[in-house]
């Protein structure tokens, strides 16, 4: 329940962040813009990397504490593949949302708004991350047939094997 629930919240921070993202990319209104670009930060770091982690954490400890295992399916190892690169990604991103928030406000309102706003990065990023998330729900309903190495042979040691 806490992976999904976690896995959810994601999914939904990631959609909110996108609807904030185009609205800061396209509003003609400076207020909005600032508020925007502010307001992705704030869903950065409450609630993009709490729950991105937390994915990983009850997604790896499911896959252990179940048949399902953590290498033993191909749709379960791609899934935590997709789960540590989408984390990854968010944690280096979160410096250039740090960036762009700082800009809006720092700059002087009804002044100029600085050269790098409004930005189409974090539109493009958010529609990405919300793309891979996708792919890894899916992965998680259909659950595809198919055993990687290990699965199909089991943890034998050679010694078992003989």
């Amino acid at each position: 329940m806490a992976h999904v629930a976690s896995s959810v919240g994601w999914l939904g921070a990631v959609a909110a962040f996108l609807v904030l993202a185009v609205t800061g990319y396209t509003t003609t209104d400076e207020w909005t813009m600032r508020a925007a670009y502010t307001v992705m930060e704030i869903i950065g770091w409450t609630a993009l990397v709490p729950f991105s982690a937390l994915t990983l954490l009850t997604g790896v400890l499911q896959a252990i504490g179940t048949p399902w295992g953590l290498i033993k399916h191909y749709w379960v190892l791609i899934k935590l593949l997709i789960t540590i690169a989408a984390t990854t990604v968010l944690l280096l991103y979160m410096e250039t949302l740090i960036v762009l928030a700082d800009a809006v406000t720092q700059s002087t309102p009804g002044g100029t708004v600085p050269d790098l706003l409004p930005n189409f990065s974090p539109v493009l990023h958010s529609a990405a991350a919300l793309i891979v998330l996708l792919v890894a729900l899916g992965l998680s309903i259909y659950k595809p047939r198919g055993l990687t190495g290990i699965g199909a042979t089991g943890f034998r040691s050679a010694r078992q094997r003989r």
